[in-house]
């Protein structure tokens, strides 16, 4: 596994750890340009779906060295499955990125019978994908990263008090959108790409009807949306479902008040092809440096 990984993503190391919930999971750590030779302490970017994001987002850490970008140095940490039931990752992630409580829609359920019936999934595919769906417990994940995972990677490497991120992407977009509303420490920023708001009873917005006032004067945490045209063009309805759902998200934010902690973009790409465009474009809205003209400081972002 090592060497693999080391010929095809540069800087990454792989370990595995078993949450105190009994679950495994497969950690990627991804250095930037220069890590070796340099002691500064760096914020981490945690990116869930590291079984199918790691390949296309941590090649993407060379963009710190970009000169025609202001992305800020950061150590990636993809967290994943391991062992066989990284072959799984696709109905486990239901279980660890769907908020609890979240309604199973029948948009959703006709999908996924629609799979099977294509040949897209097995029935035991299907079976798994729904009965994760049913029992989902996004809230024991976070706990994992936050109070298990982020602790042991501060004593194995060299990590800044502040600014860390949070991206997820589909599911881990709407995992994204659930910690930023429970304002998840250590994570002064979030990446939401096109997140899975699959039901218009979703348990996100009884956060986001929940929110306290926010305080002029406080420092609130960013969170960065992105949806894709294919979404809400598309011949797909249960892309269009979300991205409608996602669109009355971010105006009931803007509703609360909350417009200056919110940006979005939207993306020339499908719900496939817009995860890698999706963290790009969360990393350049929220994870800039300071630049420095001639005669003063500019801040970028």
């Amino acid at each position: 596994m090592s060497k693999i990984l080391h010929g095809c993503l540069p800087d990454t190391e792989y370990f595995e750890i078993t949450a105190r919930s009994g679950h495994r999971y497969g950690v990627w750590v991804t250095t930037p340009p220069g890590y070796a030779d340099s002691t500064d302490p760096l914020p981490l970017i945690y990116v869930v779906d590291g079984n199918w994001t790691v390949g296309l987002t941590a090649p993407l850490i060379v963009t710190q060295a970009d000169p025609y970008l202001t992305i800020a140095p950061y150590i990636q940490v993809s967290i994943g499955y391991a062992g066989e039931e990284a072959a799984a990752w696709a109905q486990l992630r239901n279980r660890d990125l769907v908020p609890p409580g979240e309604p199973v829609s029948d948009e959703m359920v006709a999908t996924v019978t629609s799979a099977r019936d294509t040949g897209a999934m097995t029935q035991e595919q299907a079976d798994a994908y729904l009965a994760n769906l049913a029992d989902t417990h996004a809230d024991i994940f976070l706990d994992f990263l936050t109070a298990e995972l982020h602790p042991q990677l501060q004593s194995r490497l060299r990590v800044s008090e502040s600014g860390h991120g949070l991206f997820g992407y589909s599911y881990g977009g709407l995992f994204a959108l659930y910690a930023w509303l429970r304002a998840a420490a250590p994570f002064a920023t979030f990446g939401a790409g096109t997140p899975g708001v699959a039901s218009a009873d979703s348990q996100v917005f009884k956060l986001v009807e929940a929110l306290p006032e926010r305080s002029v004067d406080s420092a609130a945490p960013k969170l960065h949306v992105t949806l894709n045209e294919s979404e809400l063009l598309g011949g797909i309805p249960i892309y269009r479902t979300m991205a409608r759902n996602v669109l009355s998200v971010v105006e009931e934010l803007h509703g609360k008040g909350r417009s200056q902690d919110v940006s979005s973009a939207l993306l020339h790409e499908t719900h496939v092809t817009g995860l890698q465009a999706s963290f790009l474009s969360y990393l350049k809205t929220c994870h800039t440096r300071q630049v420095y003209s001639v005669s003063r400081l500019v801040t970028v972002g």
